[in-house]
């Protein structure tokens, strides 16, 4: 009975970055973790499509979020998110909190209002990844916040990357929420099995994200 309970939630959750939840409940969700053409892109600048995107833990862990670098330098991403006194992101940068949403670091002067970071919303099956929405200044996420208007808050030396601590709001999710969201990415062929407590956890917050009548 378990097992099949456990089958029925992860297949929810599958859906879960496809649903439109309340947005008051998730409006800030991407600060934790223009439109597109503001400019000519430059030749440093890297190419992102669907296939950029892939299971979340396949990137590199750093203090519950993940990051990575499509240009290669994943070295330089370590350094400025491991520093103590934060950096500007090298070129290529992926940060991502969670499996739907990501924000990807542009070459030099594509988006001074972004300092270059564009922002996606991402649609995840085991198929793999569609870019749902995709920008910079304006782009909404599927829970009505502005990713902008929430990873501006951050203190200039942190590059618009939101952590604790870092001056963005927090969002209503719990670290054991955040978790479970990570290890239940669909793109991902090594999702371990969840126990009881974990299925618990996101039944619960299936039912919490409901919304009222």
């Amino acid at each position: 009975m378990w097992n099949y309970f456990v089958r029925k939630i992860k297949s929810n959750l599958e859906c879960f970055m496809k649903i439109r939840f309340p947005a008051v409940f998730l409006a800030c969700l991407c600060c934790y973790l223009g439109s597109p053409g503001l400019m000519a892109d430059s030749p440093a600048a890297v190419e992102v499509d669907n296939d950029t995107f892939s299971c979340i833990r396949d990137m590199t862990p750093v203090r519950g979020f993940y990051v990575d670098n499509l240009s290669g330098d994943l070295d330089a991403t370590l350094a400025v998110a491991n520093a103590p006194d934060g950096g500007v992101y090298p070129t290529g940068s992926v940060v991502q909190l969670v499996p739907g949403e990501a924000m990807v670091k542009r070459a030099p002067g594509f988006s001074p209002v972004t300092n270059d970071w564009e922002f996606f919303e991402l649609d995840n099956s085991p198929a793999g990844t569609e870019i749902r929405k995709r920008g910079f200044a304006d782009v909404v996420n599927r829970f009505g916040g502005n990713c902008l208007a929430c990873h501006a808050k951050a203190e200039a030396k942190w590059d618009m990357v939101c952590e604790t601590g870092h001056g963005c709001d927090p969002i209503p999710l719990t670290r054991d929420i955040l978790v479970l969201l990570q290890k239940t990415d669909p793109r991902c062929k090594d999702n371990p099995a969840l126990t009881a407590e974990e299925v618990g956890k996101l039944q619960a917050l299936q039912q919490a994200l409901q919304p009222s009548n």
